[in-house]
C-alpha cells in the first residue's frame, strides 16, 4: 500500500506499514514541537530524521504537523513560520528560499467523491511543488496537485486550487491572479 500511496494511486490507509510510518512521524513531530524554541540544534536534528530533505539554512518554527514527514522536502534557505500543516501523503517539494507564513496548509490527500468508496477507506494523493523564492502568505491552503511557480506570491488566506504561474500574485478563494502586479 505504501508504494501505491506515494505513486498517487488509490490505497487503503489502514495498512500496517502506513500506520507505522504515521505513528513515527507524529512522535518525531511532537519531539520537535517540544524543543525547537529552546534547543534549536536538537530541533534541527529531529527534523533531519523526520523530513525527506531539510536544506542548509532552512528555518522551521513549530509547531508542525505532518502525516509522514519523509515526503516533505524543504529546500535551502526556506523559512517556515509557525503552524505548518503538511499532509505529505504524496511528495511536497519546496524550492530554495521559499517563505511560508503562519498556519499554511499543504494538503496532498485526495478522497473519492463516491460515498461508498469513502466509507471503504480508499484514499489517494497528488504532489505539491513550490518554486524557488515563492512566498505563501499566512493561513493559505494549497490543494492536491498544485504547483506554485518561482517568485510567485500567494496572498494570506488564499485557497489555491490550480497552478500558479512563475512571478504571479494570487489571492482569494479560490485564488485568482491579481492584475497589474
Amino acid at each position: 500500500m505504501w508504494s501505491r500511496m506515494v505513486s498517487g494511486r488509490w490505497y487503503h490507509a489502514d495498512d500496517p506499514v502506513i500506520a507505522g510510518a504515521n505513528a513515527r512521524a507524529m512522535e518525531l513531530a511532537a519531539r520537535f514541537n517540544a524543543c525547537w524554541a529552546t534547543e534549536p540544534a536538537r530541533g534541527r536534528e529531529i527534523l533531519g530524521e523526520l523530513l525527506g530533505t531539510l536544506g542548509p539554512g532552512a528555518t522551521v518554527r513549530g509547531p508542525i504537523q505532518v502525516d509522514y514527514g519523509v515526503n516533505l522536502h524543504i529546500g535551502p534557505g526556506c523559512f517556515i513560520n509557525f503552524g505548518l500543516i503538511a499532509l505529505d501523503v504524496a511528495e511536497i517539494r519546496l524550492g530554495e528560499a521559499v517563505q511560508l507564513g503562519p498556519g499554511v496548509q499543504l494538503l496532498t490527500a485526495v478522497h473519492p467523491l463516491a460515498p461508498a468508496a469513502r466509507r471503504a477507506g480508499i484514499e489517494a494523493a497528488d504532489p505539491i511543488t513550490i518554486g524557488d523564492n515563492a512566498w505563501i502568505g499566512g493561513a493559505a491552503v494549497l490543494l492536491p496537485g498544485v504547483a506554485v511557480g518561482a517568485d510567485a506570491v500567494v496572498g494570506a488566506g488564499a485557497v489555491v486550487t490550480r497552478d500558479v504561474p512563475p512571478g504571479a500574485v494570487v489571492a482569494g478563494n479560490p485564488a485568482r491572479e491579481l492584475p497589474g502586479r
